[in-house]
């Protein structure tokens, strides 16, 4: 009996593509909690106790109530789809850290810039690293307790964003909410690698 070739190559696993995205933003956004929510493995955290010799130079204004916080990175995994896993890297939000991020960046496809509306201001140094290094980037306004909500323009013009950054709504302790955080940077990626590769395409050929 003979048996065809295309059933067998039918059944083989597909290998899926595998991306790195970055969670980021300032000190207490929410960080942490987004790659635990999403995270289909047990997250790697490498959190430690706020200490007395930290509080001088740690701002806490806003985020009394924390006690601890990520003095390396978090990090996560997803399966958007069979044929796409994302690796997802939780960067630490504490200026002193911040030597980190470059080491995390590399090879990325984009990142998530976590916003809190009550602390804007603690996004700004996230922004404008990912916007000098050409790193595609979507905001996500976490919506804490008692945080004002404003339209997504709103926020976009406080935070001086190019027009063609989104700005989506989110609840970090959402499985659902920071998948769809994760899917519009994903796309914005893809879209943005699209747009560059069509305008290198048109640029006249030196002769």
């Amino acid at each position: 009996m003979a048996f065809g070739r295309s059933s067998r190559a039918e059944q083989r696993p597909v290998e899926p593509v595998t991306l790195k995205i970055l969670v980021a933003g300032g000190f207490g956004v929410g960080k942490t909690t987004a790659v635990g929510a999403v995270s289909e493995i047990r997250p790697l955290r490498t959190e430690e106790r706020l200490s007395e010799a930290g509080r001088p130079v740690d701002d806490l204004d806003g985020v009394e109530s924390k006690t601890t916080t990520t003095v390396a990175m978090d990090f996560g995994r997803i399966t958007l789809r069979d044929d796409l896993v994302l690796y997802l890297f939780g960067t630490p939000g504490q200026d002193r850290f911040w030597f980190l991020w470059d080491e995390l960046a590399q090879g990325s496809l984009g990142a998530v810039v976590l916003a809190d509306t009550r602390r804007l201001e603690d996004c700004f140094a996230a922004v404008d690293y990912f916007e000098r290094r050409r790193i595609p980037f979507t905001v996500a306004v976490n919506t804490f307790e008692g945080a004002e909500r404003f339209p997504a323009e709103t926020v976009q013009a406080a935070l001086d964003l190019d027009p063609e950054v989104p700005v989506l709504v989110c609840d970090a302790r959402d499985r659902s909410s920071v998948r769809d955080v994760l899917v519009a940077v994903v796309e914005h990626a893809l879209e943005r690698a699209a747009a560059e590769r069509a305008a290198r395409a048109r640029e006249p050929v030196a002769t």
